[in-house]
């Protein structure tokens, strides 16, 4: 069985369920398929909003989030440049899995953004967080303004929102819908069951 997840890298909640979901997928044998969408495109297309739109909702969530890391035993840390314009991170994933790093871009994202609190909307910081990883930021950053990485992420952002997105993290199990970290109890529940 494959876990489609659905992420942007400007949400913390979708970090939390990168980390819960590469420990599912090995316990039950099942594949996890990162689909990339721009959530603010999600947002825009759906009338949603971000949770932090929403003063009362923001408070609970910056609450809420540190019990789930410390739940999921994560490290998490409120990234003070946020919020973030994730269009150019979100395309490298399309540049990344070109040059088949694909797995290390993601894992280097979410945490100079939800760990190590690196101003992730200035390229220059990006390049920098690339190149401590040993990945090359050169050859993503050619990559990410061909208009057919652009397009990509295009296409998938709304043939998400044609699925039913209307946020993130979503994980899809076959045409199964779950919304946010905080639903995972129901995909293990069914990864166990299959």
């Amino acid at each position: 069985m494959n876990v489609e997840f659905y992420f942007d890298f400007g949400s913390p909640t979708a970090y939390l369920a990168n980390g819960q979901l590469q420990k599912l997928c090995m316990q039950y044998d099942a594949g996890l398929v990162y689909k990339p969408v721009l959530l603010g495109g999600i947002f825009k297309a759906t009338g949603n909003a971000p949770p932090a739109a929403v003063p009362a909702k923001g408070v609970y969530m910056n609450n809420d989030l540190p019990r789930f890391a410390e739940r999921y035993g994560m490290l998490l840390n409120f990234n003070p440049h946020f919020p973030v314009n994730t269009l150019q991170l979100m395309r490298g994933v399309y540049a990344a899995r070109e040059l088949g790093v694909a797995s290390e871009y993601i894992e280097t994202m979410f945490k100079a953004m939800w760990v190590d609190e690196k101003n992730m909307g200035e390229m220059e910081g990006v390049a920098e967080v690339l190149g401590s990883a040993g990945l090359d930021a050169a050859a993503i950053a050619e990559k990410i303004v061909q208009p057919e990485i652009k397009q990509a992420l295009i296409a998938d952002t709304e043939a998400a929102v044609n699925r039913g997105l209307f946020g993130a993290p979503t994980i899809f199990l076959g045409e199964e819908l779950f919304f946010g970290q905080d639903r995972l109890d129901f995909v293990e529940e069914r990864l166990a069951a299959a």
